[in-house]
């Protein structure tokens, strides 16, 4: 099953309120399993955009490299 951002959001409040209570959200260890699950997909999420933007930047200096290269050619040539 593919649980999309609202979705993954509503369990993370419903987990997390479930431990601010306590009782038995403190001696289920299923609850705390879950928390650190869906904190591990937030930093994953975090992850994918930081080196998507890597990605990207590293597209745009390449991209200005190779207009240098091609200008640098072009004005060795008679």
């Amino acid at each position: 099953m593919i649980l999309d951002a609202n979705q993954l959001a509503a369990i993370q409040q419903h987990v997390d309120e479930l431990i601010r209570r306590g009782g038995t959200g403190l001696r289920d260890p299923s609850l705390r399993t879950i928390q650190d699950l869906l904190h591990t997909v937030a930093a994953l999420k975090k992850e994918k955009r930081k080196w998507k933007r890597v990605a990207q930047n590293r597209g745009k200096v390449l991209t200005q490299i190779a207009e240098m290269v091609g200008k640098g050619e072009e004005d060795e040539e008679p």
